[in-house]
């Protein structure tokens, strides 16, 4: 958000150097609830500039080269450690939803080609930021709130009754059910996640239940947010980095010093900043996928006519999305490559169902494709279907087809 001299620079967080900073300070009980907390500008002194794999390795692998390394920061970290363990029984006891999803990473060569796309693991020392990081949202929102000054909250409301409609059929087709009546709390979607451990379906299940849910915003209307199971929640912690933080920095600091913060827009000024940090969200979200999907086309054009086994990642009315194994890519199915015959599309079973045969290509099922197109213009990948069972741990690694 900031030029690259501002964020890497002054406004960073670099190590060995002093830094202004807006503190959090938290008293936390054995059970993961905030007793009380204040906030203060001050002046931070960063100590060292650690990786998630460098914590990971110390505090968990026990590895003794990283824990020499870390020396007298040790004890800080497995403090803290300590904590986070304190506040994920209490995000459990909340009920927040924790679906499991997969990231990505592109491995690059010396020439700036793909050499791989590799799967990115979130461990513990992710964790730990995280819940470290949501203790400190929940308090700026509540600081806000009780003092009465407008915020920009982040929002999650629930499902719509249409989709909440849509999932409950889904469900009884499996002989589950989403509890909460008409009115489901994180906690209902918790406890069926929970049911789901083990199942070979459980990825299906969850994909389901997450794309019932509705997408988070800005707004001044504080109405909660429902993923996290939190009665008021926003965004404080990357000023930098996301101009929703820096606006809440804003208003706290104008709170300290008795006084009020109103961005430009008059009376609606935080209801439009909301409007246009939800859509820029967006835009860039879309920006990246763009991007990430021309470099993928780009990477597919050396495996043209290969093969690989993946899973349906999606089913439209005009085939099905395969997400491959091991490289992480997706790509389309026509409907007119699923075979000889006509076929239905099913929105609410996501199902794809062959008129004649009675062939069924549902989310999550595996499959078995030919690369056949990789178009950098559309930035599209199309496959054809090559088997529609379950492939065998041998055929899992691409091969050139005859």
């Amino acid at each position: 958000m900031l030029p690259e001299k501002l964020s890497n620079g002054l406004c960073s967080l670099n190590p060995q150097v002093e830094r202004l900073c807006m503190v959090s300070d938290m008293s936390i009980s054995a059970s993961g609830e905030i007793l009380n907390y204040r906030f203060y500008p001050a002046v931070m002194f960063s100590h060292a500039r650690l990786t998630y794999t460098q914590v990971a390795a110390a505090l968990y692998t026990k590895t003794p080269q990283e824990r020499t390394q870390l020396g007298a920061l040790l004890p800080h970290l497995e403090n803290l450690d300590a904590l986070y363990r304190v506040l994920a029984k209490a995000r459990l006891k909340r009920g927040a939803i924790d679906f499991e999803t997969l990231e990505t990473h592109m491995i690059f060569d010396d020439n700036g080609k793909i050499e791989r796309i590799e799967a990115y693991e979130r461990n513990d020392a992710h964790r730990v930021i995280e819940e470290c990081m949501l203790a400190a949202n929940v308090c700026a929102s509540d600081f806000l709130k009780q003092r009465g000054h407008a915020a920009l909250y982040r929002v999650h409301e629930g499902p719509t009754a249409e989709r909440l409609l849509k999932l409950r059929t889904f469900l009884g087709g499996f002989g589950l059910q989403l509890g909460g009546g008409d009115e489901p709390k994180a906690k209902d979607y918790a406890q069926l996640l929970e049911k789901l451990q083990g199942r070979p379906d459980k990825q299906l299940l969850q994909t389901v239940m997450l794309r019932s849910l509705r997408q988070a915003v800005y707004s001044p209307d504080n109405v909660g947010h429902f993923g996290l199971a939190y009665e008021s929640y926003t965004h404080f912690t990357s000023p930098i980095r996301r101009y929703p933080d820096l606006l809440v920095h804003r208003a706290i600091k104008a709170v300290l010093a008795q006084g009020k913060y109103q961005p430009g827009g008059g009376a609606e000024g935080w209801e439009q900043v909301g409007m246009h940090c939800s859509m820029t969200e967006r835009r860039a979200d879309e920006a990246t996928r763009d991007v990430e999907a021309w470099l993928k086309c780009y990477y597919m054009q050396d495996h043209i006519g290969e093969e690989f086994v993946g899973s349906i990642s999606s089913v439209v009315s005009f085939g099905i999305f395969v997400a491959l194994d091991d490289v992480f890519v997706e790509g389309l199915v026509h409907v007119s490559e699923l075979g000889a015959d006509y076929f239905h599309f099913d929105e609410a079973g996501h199902v794809m169902l062959g008129e004649r045969t009675g062939k069924r290509f549902r989310l999550a099922d595996r499959v078995q494709v030919k690369i056949m197109r990789a178009d950098l213009e559309t930035n599209k990948i199309d496959f054809k279907l090559v088997e529609s069972q379950a492939a065998s741990e041998k055929t899992k690694k691409p091969r050139k087809s005859k």
